[in-house]
């Protein structure tokens, strides 16, 4: 059995009481109430209605990184959130360490090489 020391005890307290305001107001209402009504990539301002267009990105892609200061989030239209997603996955399946990346031949034929002894001849 493992006993608790005042420190963990206040340390879980603590994480409880942090998740469980968690829970009672989402990350995207404090994204809301911390940044502009704004798309953070096309500047497209909501409000009313179309708020419900304005989404919560995760800068650094995990979910679960919700610093309470907001500095993982960043307010996104849907547009602009799919598109940086796409891009994201793009990324990841054609980077450079990817083992699904198309593999390019270098080209070796220059179409250009005799031109300049072409254009000098005609001089």
């Amino acid at each position: 059995m493992s006993s608790s020391t005042p420190t963990n005890t206040s340390k879980l307290d603590r994480i409880l009481a942090d998740n469980q305001r968690d829970k009672e107001m989402g990350y995207r209402d404090k994204a809301l109430k911390m940044y502009p009504h704004v798309c953070g990539r096309c500047a497209r301002e909501f409000s009313g209605k179309r708020l419900s267009e304005l989404t919560v990105h995760h800068r650094d892609h995990n979910h679960d990184n919700n610093p309470q200061d907001g500095s993982n989030w960043e307010l996104l239209c849907l547009y602009c959130h799919d598109n940086e997603h796409s891009r994201y996955t793009d990324q990841q399946y054609f980077g450079e360490g990817s083992l699904s990346s198309p593999k390019i031949a270098k080209a070796t034929h220059n179409p250009f090489a005799a031109l300049a002894g072409l254009m000098k001849k005609d001089e």
